[in-house]
């Protein structure tokens, strides 16, 4: 089974040991996305449905890196320091995956690893390997 890496700019990759997304076979599993602008810094500070899509953009782009869409995604977690706000964050999913939903969760923690931060997201994918739509291993370049 051929496995493939996607990373992003984020500081904590290599400073935790992690990839922002990791093809294996069929499989792709995006690890828990913040909302990170491209300066590294917190996207929309305050802002529940501007965080929510960020993490999503982010998100989208990773899949995209491993051959895959949003369509291909099967479920989602989101982590939330105010489950109060959920119609926000909601409304971004939703507008994300609207002609394709996939299960998801939403629940509501303590803290994410900056104050500023509201939601984070994780995704799994399911990309059936005879999906000429969704890409072939060793579309991606591999990265390490």
């Amino acid at each position: 089974m051929q496995v493939r890496r996607a990373f992003t700019a984020a500081p904590w990759e290599k400073e935790v040991g992690y990839c922002r997304a990791i093809r294996a076979g069929d499989h792709i599993y995006i690890t828990g996305t913040a909302p990170v602008d491209d300066d590294g810094g917190v996207h929309a500070p305050g802002d529940a449905y501007a965080q929510a899509r960020r993490c999503l953009e982010i998100i989208e782009k990773a899949l995209q890196e491993l051959g895959a869409t949003l369509a291909n995604v099967v479920r989602t977690r989101m982590f939330v320091t105010d489950i109060t706000r959920w119609a926000e964050f909601g409304r971004a999913h939703r507008e994300f995956f609207a002609d394709h939903p996939p299960a998801t969760s939403m629940v509501e923690v303590k803290s994410l690893i900056d104050p500023a931060m509201l939601i984070e997201i994780e995704a799994d994918a399911v990309v059936p390997l005879s999906d000429h739509g969704g890409g072939e291993p060793g579309d991606a370049r591999p990265r390490t």
